[in-house]
């Protein structure tokens, strides 16, 4: 089934208490690209400008299940560049510099071999444009967003209405509480599924993610790493692992979502160690089944007890 997604194509640079990387590729589709396509093939639409590392790309578009480029335009003028730095524990991180360049003009055109995606993912962008795309793809069985707390301030009526069409939000946990005006996880989920998605990933970094639907609640813990490097992206490669699993399967069942949700764990916890993509170079399909039984392992127990 094809997967499409729908987002920002960056450059990066990026400093850690570990190491620092300067004008290395990024954005929300070229995260969830590289992590997906280790799975299934991805279908990507997007902006660069002419100065961007093109060769490159193309380059790790031929990497695992590989991936559509068709939909990437190249315009005029200076690419998006985003600079950060991260505190020691990795969890706080404060943006230096943001330069949009051709991604402040961007306006997602889905190629018209995109348009019969069954799986799509909405990378995070202004809602309205996310909308957009809604227009344009045919018969998705499966949409799932992204979003920040830029957009839930500044656009919030919008982002209320996109809520109505997609079928499931994935948020990290701020971004949750800042949506529903709620500081309890579990009480912010059941806020979102009632303003229509029909379940909600919520993304909470080390300490794993959670998927909640109105019958259940299913949370993957973050896998123990020894070495982290990056955690730029990973959010984005959770969703690229957790919809290219989806999409391989074509099955969207209960038990199969809560399968996806480790899968999206497992790409996520390859992305953090090392800097921007550069990990998923060495990932191939057994590395990724390898940490999905380790997972299960992780988690594993019996509950049954011998009779006294």
């Amino acid at each position: 089934m094809s997967l499409l997604v729908v987002g920002s194509i960056a450059l990066d640079s990026v400093r850690t208490p570990f190491g620092q990387t300067a004008d290395a590729l990024g954005g929300s589709a070229v995260f969830f690209s590289v992590a997906g396509a280790v799975l299934h093939r991805v279908q990507v639409v997007g902006v660069i400008g002419s100065d961007y590392p093109k060769a490159e790309l193309e380059r790790l578009a031929k990497m695992g299940c590989g991936i559509d480029l068709a939909g990437v335009s190249q315009v005029a003028g200076e690419s998006f560049r985003w600079k950060g730095k991260y505190s020691y524990d990795l969890q706080n991180r404060e943006t230096l510099d943001t330069r949009l360049g051709v991604f402040a003009d961007f306006h997602p055109k889905i190629p018209d071999a995109f348009r019969a995606a069954r799986y799509v993912f909405l990378g995070n962008i202004d809602p309205e444009l996310q909308l957009g795309v809604l227009d344009q793809v045919r018969a998705p069985k499966l949409v799932a967003c992204d979003t920040m707390n830029y957009w839930i301030h500044s656009k919030r009526d919008v982002l209320l209405e996109l809520l109505r069409h997609i079928d499931i939000l994935m948020v990290n946990d701020a971004e949750a509480r800042e949506l529903s005006g709620d500081w309890n996880i579990y009480r912010a989920a059941r806020w979102v599924l009632a303003h229509g998605p029909k379940k909600v990933v919520i993304k909470q970094g080390e300490h794993g993610a959670l998927l909640a639907e109105n019958a259940s609640v299913f949370k993957v813990p973050g896998y123990p790493l020894e070495e982290v490097f990056d955690p730029t992206g990973a959010g984005d490669a959770f969703a690229g692992g957790f919809l290219a699993h989806l999409a391989r399967t074509d099955d969207v069942s209960e038990a199969n979502l809560r399968r996806a949700m480790v899968y999206g764990a497992v790409m996520g916890s390859f992305a953090v160690e090392a800097f921007g993509v550069q990990r998923f170079e060495r990932v191939t399909v057994q590395d990724v089944e390898g940490r999905a039984r380790a997972f299960h392992a992780l988690v594993w127990f019996d509950l049954t007890t011998a009779a006294p």
